[in-house]
């Protein structure tokens, strides 16, 4: 029995240290060698260096001067007084809540308001209600709006719109978007290149 004991004691100490220590950096090991920029996060910078963003995480922008982002169920817990909540996930409101009806008839109201056709992804949240992309539909939809409070041509900030755009996963695997925190970067770069 007590052998019996030791034998599964070593075992799980073994199983421990493989799958606990061992494997978990290796793994940081290997993610910090070969994709550092996407280990710690695929942070953008400023030209002060501070971090302003990430490209893997949608921001909320207002202005009419910037491209909108898709609505988000997050509470990014602006303000002094709020409670850090920052997390992700749905509202799982079903589709006929009169919460979400009432959200989305808003939504697409204001999106209306400011002369922009409305699409599914300027209207709905993600899942995760914190996805970066929108559709090049979407952007295009826009495009007019803040051009016109940029005083910028649309033809100069067209192309912004196609540098932003990432493609299908390896070519194959969904579909593409517009990264609006770096083509709202690169329209603030547009308007002043030393900034």
């Amino acid at each position: 029995m007590a052998r019996e004991f030791i034998i599964a004691l070593r075992n799980t100490f073994s199983l421990w240290l493989l799958t606990a220590l061992i494997y978990p950096f290796l793994i940081i090991f290997f993610g910090q060698v070969a994709f550092p920029a996407q280990a710690n996060g695929s942070l953008i910078t400023n030209n002060q260096g501070q971090v302003i963003g990430s490209a893997l995480i949608g921001q909320s922008f207002n202005s009419e001067r910037y491209f909108w982002s898709r609505p988000s169920t997050t509470n990014y817990s602006e303000g002094k007084d709020a409670a850090p909540t920052g997390v992700s996930g749905a509202s799982n409101l079903a589709p006929s809540n009169p919460d979400l009806i009432t959200r989305i008839q808003k939504e697409t109201q204001r999106l209306q308001q400011a002369g922009i056709k409305p699409t599914a992804d300027l209207v709905y949240t993600s899942g995760s209600s914190l996805d970066p992309h929108i559709t090049p539909e979407a952007a295009q939809a826009q495009l007019e709006r803040v051009a016109k409070n940029r005083n910028i041509p649309v033809e100069k900030i067209q192309p912004l719109i196609s540098q932003n755009t990432d493609g299908r996963f390896i070519g194959i695997f969904g579909e593409p978007g517009v990264n609006v925190l770096k083509l709202n970067l690169s329209l603030d770069k547009l308007q002043n290149p030393s900034g």
